[in-house]
């Protein structure tokens, strides 16, 4: 596992070039995508390079971590949605490669991993760190040889993911995630972490011992980890 610290602005830079460097050894990579508010500076600096030429995703396939249970694509809190506005949309990848969890069709679920492996396999999986350890949706005590599945989520997901929502009751109760086996299956990973509310789990998933009470420690096992942390979310390290 390589550790990486700097500005969130740096962070995000540097996490970029490892899309540059992917996608010039092997344009049609496939790609897992992540949401929520951290890759968000990531996003925007794709945007960038792809605009100034020095990427391109136009042969490339991408697969999303995770949807909610009950939103479909149009929502403006689903996942389908957010990829769409945050990095599809300004990037030159074909829309029919883009996939992201139905959150509809759920029983559909195990199929994900079945067109993961078809397409050739997640080159390079991009994830953040819930404050409970989570990765994807995959919440504390999800078994490590989960696949594609559907999970109820936790109250204390639920209230940090409130702040997307008009109300706590509005958020759903349940997700579509990758499962750990799903994403210890990519050939590198990449998780990004960023503000002092990350700190004490980004020691604990380093640090402390692999166990599925703490899912991300589970990439203390994968071969090819990087992970890129602001100041603060490195502060206990």
């Amino acid at each position: 596992m390589k550790i990486i610290i700097d500005t969130p602005e740096k962070v995000a830079e540097m996490a970029a070039q490892r899309y540059v460097e992917l996608l010039k050894e092997k344009p049609d990579a496939i790609l897992g995508g992540a949401t929520g508010s951290t890759p968000l500076l990531l996003y925007a600096e794709l945007a960038r390079l792809n605009k100034a030429g020095e990427v391109s995703f136009a042969k490339a396939k991408s697969f999303n971590l995770d949807e909610y249970v009950g939103l479909d694509g149009t929502h403006d809190q689903s996942y389908r949605y957010f990829m769409d506005k945050n990095l599809f949309e300004h990037i030159d990848i074909d829309m029919a490669n883009t996939r992201v969890p139905s959150g509809i069709n759920t029983e559909i679920a195990a199929e994900y991993d079945k067109e993961i492996e078809a397409a050739g396999g997640i080159d390079m999986q991009l994830l953040g760190i819930g404050n409970n350890g989570h990765i994807g949706f995959n919440e504390p005590g999800t078994p490590f040889g989960s696949i594609t599945h559907v999970v109820e989520l936790t109250e204390s997901t639920r209230q940090a993911n409130a702040r997307f929502f008009e109300s706590i009751d509005e958020v759903p109760t349940h997700a579509v995630t990758m499962g750990i086996k799903t994403v210890m299956n990519a050939k590198k990973v990449i998780l990004i972490a960023t503000g002092k509310a990350k700190a004490p789990i980004v020691r604990e998933f380093i640090k402390g011992a692999v166990t599925e009470e703490v899912p991300a420690s589970v990439l203390q096992l994968h071969p090819d980890v990087e992970v890129f942390l602001d100041h603060e979310a490195a502060s206990l390290l």
